[in-house]
């Protein structure tokens, strides 16, 4: 009796704070997933470091032997200099010297990759002043590139989701749910041919040391906006037509930031996936809501009588024959 009575108050208690324990789960689900990565990462990244490393270091024990004129403290002092000017995208090789990273194409490739928050990070500003207006530039264009990728998703998403899934519903008689889960597996998989297949195959041809899984690479980190910046196009020595390239490759990061957030929006949309997300919402307040229900309907009530009363009395006002006569005259003249 007590155990199925404590039972039955636990099932109660989860039941109605069944939004709080699921949030937890995600969070402990999100936690863990981290540590997962992490704990991946190091197991197949650590040991490929630990051989860089020894690599370096008799590399420049070998240099150092092989020119004793030059002390430890200068060759490090010459590497650290060569390497602060590679964080900001200068190099001193001799087969990179023709590529300027601050021409107009090149500029316009970085100015995309900031707002779009991709950031390479392979170019970045060396004076203070092109700092201040790079924080400028950001406050003011990356809301603007938000507003903008908004209004061109939500106008394509009609004309490539809404209406396809609503012909096949309505002409054909498919379920609505049904066609709209084929219709976002098609649309991904056309994604993903056109702006990380294709596209990845082009530049395992154009970049001379990528292969297709690291030009796949480098779509995937590009479009999802994470851009680690380990491998960028158009950076190869001499590479050919550098400025058409690099104006073409600004259009594919543009549009295919909008063919990824096309095909997000579809999956948003499904009925599957908004019944799963409610799961780890607030629930509104019931009382809440029908007091915010009374109030508008008392609002509107009122407007509504308002507004019937005002036309009564503008009917009145304007009809011609009326008598203007109060009740009480026409009390007294009955009773003579």
């Amino acid at each position: 009796m007590l155990q199925s009575l404590a039972g039955s108050s636990c099932v109660r208690l989860v039941e109605q704070h069944r939004s709080a324990w699921c949030f937890a789960l995600l969070v402990l689900g999100y936690l863990l997933y981290l540590v997962f990565g992490a704990v991946v990462f190091s197991s197949v990244e650590l040991p490929y470091e630990d051989l860089l490393r020894q690599e370096l270091g008799k590399l420049k024990q070998r240099f150092l032997e092989e020119h004793t004129c030059l002390s430890e403290q200068q060759l490090e002092q010459f590497l650290m200099r060569v390497l602060e000017a590679s964080n900001y995208g200068v190099s001193v090789l001799s087969n990179a010297s023709g590529n300027w990273n601050w021409d107009f194409t090149s500029s316009l490739f970085f100015a995309s990759t900031v707002l779009s928050t991709t950031g390479y990070g392979h170019t970045v500003p060396l004076s203070d002043g092109g700092k201040a207006f790079c924080i400028i530039y950001s406050v003011i264009g990356i809301p603007f590139t938000l507003l903008f990728l908004t209004a061109v998703v939500q106008r394509i998403i009609v004309y490539v989701t809404r209406r396809p899934v609503l012909y096949f519903h309505i002409r054909w008689g498919f379920s609505k749910q049904v066609v709209a889960i084929i219709h976002a597996m098609v649309l991904g998989f056309i994604t993903v041919s056109c702006f990380f297949l294709i596209p990845a195959a082009i530049f395992s041809v154009l970049e001379d040391d990528w292969n297709f899984l690291e030009s796949f690479y480098f779509c995937f980190i590009s479009l999802s906006t994470i851009g680690l910046g380990d491998y960028v196009p158009g950076e190869g020595y001499n590479q050919k037509f550098r400025e058409l390239y690099k104006i073409g490759i600004t259009c594919y990061l543009l549009m295919g930031l909008i063919a990824m957030l096309v095909v997000l929006e579809t999956f948003c949309e499904l009925h599957e996936l908004k019944k799963f997300r409610k799961l780890f919402y607030v629930k509104k307040d019931k009382e809440e809501d029908q007091v915010h229900i009374m109030e508008h309907d008392q609002l509107s009530f009122s407007s509504i009588s308002d507004q019937a009363a005002s036309m009564k009395d503008d009917q009145k006002a304007n009809e011609p024959f009326v008598n203007s006569q109060s009740p009480t005259s026409n009390d007294s003249s009955l009773n003579n």
